[in-house]
C-alpha cells in the first residue's frame, strides 16, 4: 500500500506585492492585511513500492536552522531529502516551485539530489521569457543546467502508473498528476483544484489565469474522482489535505478527509 503525507508549510498573507507573509489566525487580525489573500501551503510526499514522489515543493523558506521547510518536513515523516526519487511539477509559481533549488555558498543548487524532477518544457520556458513576480528566474536558469531534470510535452506517463495532463486554466502550461497503485489512485491538481470549497462552491478565482475553464475542469475532476474513486490531494486547503468527494441532491461534499495515508 502506498503512503501519502501532506508536507505544512504554514499560512500566509499575500498582496500585490506576491509577497508571502507568515499568518498566526490566533494572534493576527486579518484587517491589518488589507487586500491580501489568505493561503496554505502544504506539497505532498508519496511513497510507491519503487519510488517516493515530490509533488511541487513549497516556498523554499527555511527553519531557525537554516534548513529548507521541505527537508525538515520529510525528515518529520522518517524519510530523507536524499530519498526522494521524482519530484513532479504542477508549475512554477514559485510558492510551488521555492524549494526545487537552495542557495549555498551563493550557488544555486537542486534541493533534491538525487531526483529528477519532471516540468512541462513550455511551462519552463514561459517562466524565463516572462516578467512576473510569480516566478524567481534566477533558480529556474540554474535548474536547467541540472543533469536530472526532464522536460515534458503535453500529456503522458512518466511510468506506468504516473499520468500528466495539461490543463492551463491556472497559468497557460499548468498540469495536473494523476497516480495509481493497485487499488489506491490519487489525483494532484495543483492550482486547479486548489481547495475542496472552490470544488463544492463552484469558485470562479480572479487569480487565475481562465478563471471560468479553472471552475469547469474542478468540477470535471471532481466526478471523474467521485467515480473512480480517486483521492484528491490540496496544495492549498488549510482544512483538508487528502481529501474523497461524493455527490448528494444539491451538488458535491467532502465525503472523508486527512492529511496522511499510512
Amino acid at each position: 500500500m502506498s503512503k501519502v503525507f501532506a508536507l505544512n508549510e504554514g499560512f500566509y498573507s499575500v498582496d500585490q506585492s506576491k509577497q508571502f507573509v507568515p499568518f498566526d489566525p490566533q494572534i493576527h487580525n486579518p484587517k491589518d492585511r488589507p487586500a491580501s489573500l489568505f493561503v496554505h501551503v502544504q506539497p505532498f510526499l508519496i511513497e510507491l513500492q519503487n519510488d517516493l514522489i515530490l509533488l511541487d515543493t513549497g516556498l523554499g523558506f527555511k527553519n531557525e536552522k537554516e534548513e529548507l521547510l521541505i527537508h525538515e518536513n520529510i525528515r518529520k515523516h522518517g524519510y530523507l531529502p536524499e530519498e526522494v526519487t521524482k519530484v513532479i511539477m504542477s508549475h512554477l509559481h514559485f510558492d510551488h516551485a521555492g524549494g526545487m533549488m537552495q542557495e549555498i555558498n551563493g550557488k544555486w543548487e537542486p534541493s533534491f539530489i538525487n531526483a529528477d524532477y519532471f516540468i512541462q518544457s513550455d511551462e519552463l520556458a514561459f517562466a524565463l521569457s516572462k516578467e512576473s513576480k510569480s516566478y524567481k528566474k534566477e533558480p529556474l536558469e540554474e535548474l536547467r543546467r541540472y543533469s536530472g531534470l526532464q522536460l515534458m510535452n503535453g500529456d503522458g506517463w512518466i511510468t506506468p502508473n504516473i499520468y500528466f495532463e495539461i490543463t492551463g486554466a491556472h497559468c497557460p502550461y499548468h498540469q495536473v498528476i494523476k497516480i495509481q497503485e493497485n487499488a489506491e489512485q490519487y489525483f494532484y491538481g495543483g492550482d486547479v483544484m486548489p481547495e475542496a470549497h472552490q470544488v463544492i462552491s463552484k469558485i470562479i478565482a480572479k487569480y487565475d489565469f481562465d478563471g471560468r475553464k479553472a471552475m469547469e475542469l474542478r468540477d470535471q475532476y471532481a466526478k471523474q474522482a467521485i467515480a473512480e474513486n480517486w483521492k484528491c490531494l490540496m496544495y492549498h486547503d488549510h482544512k483538508n489535505g487528502i481529501v474523497e468527494f461524493e455527490e448528494f441532491e444539491r451538488g458535491i461534499r467532502i465525503k472523508n478527509s486527512s492529511f496522511s495515508i499510512e
